[in-house]
C-alpha cells in the first residue's frame, strides 16, 4: 500500500489502540462468558476482579487460567468452545466504551489522524465490536487469528500500519497492559499507557510505562502533542 504523506507540524499520523481495557470496558461480558464456560466443573463463579487478572494474551490463555488444571483438564477444549460460543452471542450485553472515548475518536477523525485497533481478542469479536461501537471512526481492526503471531509480537501492529499507509515512526500505540507496552517496544513505536483499564498505574510503571493517561482528555492531549505532557 502507498504510504500516507506525513503531515508537517504534528508527530503522529496514526494511533493504534488495544481494545479491551483501553477503548471498551468488556470485563462484565468476559466474566459472564468465563463463568458459562467453566460452569460444568462445579467451581464457584469467578468475580469480575478475578477475571480481570486472567485477561491478556488471548482467550485461550484466559481459559488456561480459568479452567481448573488448565489444558491438562480433559474438559479444557470443551470449555474453550463454550466460551467462544457464549461470547460470540453475548459480547455486547454489557460492554460499553470508556468515558470520553467516542469524543476522542471523533476528534482524531476530525484532525485526520488514522485509527486502528490491534487486540489479542479473537478476530471475529474484534471486528464485530469495532463495527457495532465505532464504525467509520476506526479505519482498521485486527484480532488473534491462526497463522499470525499475537501481541506482544508486532505482526498485527505492522499489518494495521500497512493498511493505514502510515510509517511506524509517525504512529503511537495505546494500551492498558504490560502486553501493550512490550508490543510497542517490539514494534519500535512510541507508547501511551492508560490507567483506567485492567492494570493499575503502579503495575504499568513497573513494566516500563513512561507516558500515562488517566482519562480520554489527557490521552488526546498526549496524542496531539506527540507524547509530551503539556
Amino acid at each position: 500500500m502507498q504510504m500516507t504523506q506525513h503531515r508537517e507540524g504534528r508527530k503522529y499520523d496514526a494511533a493504534i489502540f488495544d481494545l479491551d481495557g483501553t477503548l471498551l470496558d468488556t470485563l462484565d461480558d468476559l466474566t459472564a462468558s468465563t463463568n458459562a464456560a467453566v460452569e460444568p466443573f462445579g467451581n464457584p463463579p469467578y468475580t469480575r476482579e478475578q477475571v480481570c487478572g486472567f485477561v491478556g494474551n488471548g482467550i485461550r490463555n484466559l481459559m488456561r487460567r480459568a479452567v481448573p488444571g488448565g489444558e491438562e483438564n480433559p474438559g479444557f477444549e470443551g470449555a474453550f468452545l463454550r466460551f467462544k460460543e457464549h461470547y460470540g452471542e453475548h459480547c455486547m450485553d454489557q460492554t460499553r466504551p470508556y468515558p470520553g472515548i467516542m469524543e476522542l475518536l471523533r476528534e482524531l477523525k476530525r484532525q485526520g489522524i488514522a485509527v486502528g485497533i490491534v487486540s489479542n481478542k479473537a478476530d471475529f469479536a474484534v471486528k464485530k465490536l469495532r463495527d457495532a461501537y465505532f464504525g467509520e471512526l476506526v479505519d482498521t481492526a485486527a484480532g488473534e487469528k491462526e497463522g499470525v503471531r499475537r501481541k506482544p509480537a508486532p505482526d498485527t501492529v505492522f499489518q494495521a500500519l500497512r493498511e493505514l499507509g502510515v510509517r511506524k515512526e509517525y504512529a503511537v500505540y495505546v494500551g492498558d497492559s504490560d502486553v501493550d507496552i512490550h508490543t510497542a517496544q517490539n514494534a519500535e513505536m512510541d507508547c501511551i499507557s492508560v490507567t483506567w483499564g485492567f492494570r493499575d498505574e503502579k503495575f504499568l510503571r513497573e513494566q516500563g510505562a513512561e507516558r500515562l493517561a488517566a482519562d480520554a482528555g489527557e490521552l488526546l492531549n498526549l496524542i496531539e502533542s506527540g507524547g509530551k505532557y503539556i
